[in-house]
């Protein structure tokens, strides 16, 4: 965690408090660079240590100390999910809005046997859906009411696969649906955010040949990839005071790889 969380957790120097799961690089950092940079304070969740020490101290660099602070976990593991919990609600500040980012595809392919097969859905429904619902679940009683915004991150492939990774992806798509259904009538928003490919990021890991980035950037009618920081603009929208009336809804962001559902 930061050294100086003790004192702020990050979120009293004014601007509201924002928590984003995996926060560390990619769609979450840019994701928190963008709060930052309208004032908010923000919270980078993860698993890795060095990678939240130094997303943070670059957020401060760029906004000011106090900008952001972090804590390490892993979001799949109850018990650490409640540790999560205390250190951001230490100060007694509410939540006002929830970035659930964190996940990606763990287990893209299996040998074909029936462990293997079961070993790749276990992985992705702890990396995509414990990740999301455990550290939600957590956060609903201290999420800002009215006005909480809650934003989940799911994927063009919950519509059209890989199996184990886009199944997961459309878990999260229910459970938005159900979250904004439980939290409408205390006024906090519920909404889950579906890209396509994106390029600069760590998702796709030794996959991302110049052939494998070729074919996904052809799959758009733009014929470019998306950017971080565009997911972000899109997550700003949906998690600012403006979108109140913006609810229940999975918004596709893909470049048209996908046409409108």
């Amino acid at each position: 965690m930061s050294e100086d969380s003790d004192e702020t957790g990050g979120v009293s120097m004014g601007g509201r408090r924002v928590v984003v799961s995996g926060g560390g690089t990619g769609i979450g950092l840019a994701t928190a660079e963008a709060f930052a940079a309208d004032g908010d304070r923000v919270v980078l969740l993860g698993r890795r240590e060095d990678v939240l020490r130094k997303a943070a101290d670059a957020l401060d660099e760029r906004h000011g100390a106090g900008t952001a602070s972090w804590y390490a976990a892993d979001l799949a593991d109850p018990e650490q999910v409640e540790s999560a919990r205390e250190f951001i609600t230490g100060n007694d500040t509410p939540v006002d809005v929830l970035v659930a980012n964190a996940g990606g595809n763990v287990a893209p392919s299996h040998d074909g046997s029936l462990a293997s097969v079961a070993e790749s859905y276990r992985r992705n429904f702890d990396a995509n859906v414990l990740t999301a619902v455990l550290l939600t679940e957590a956060l609903i009683p201290h999420l800002r009411r009215p006005g909480g915004r809650v934003v989940q991150l799911s994927s063009i492939a919950s519509l059209r696969g890989p199996g184990s990774y886009g199944g997961s992806k459309g878990w999260i798509n229910t459970y938005t649906f159900d979250l904004a259904q439980r939290l409408g009538s205390e006024g906090i928003t519920a909404n889950a955010v579906a890209p396509g490919f994106v390029g600069d990021t760590e998702f796709f890991g030794d996959r991302a040949t110049p052939e494998f980035v070729a074919s996904r950037v052809a799959q758009s009618l733009t014929g470019q990839p998306g950017h971080p920081a565009e997911i972000a603009a899109l997550i700003r929208y949906v998690a600012s005071p403006e979108a109140a009336y913006v609810t229940g809804q999975l918004l596709h962001i893909n470049g048209g790889a996908a046409l409108g559902r």
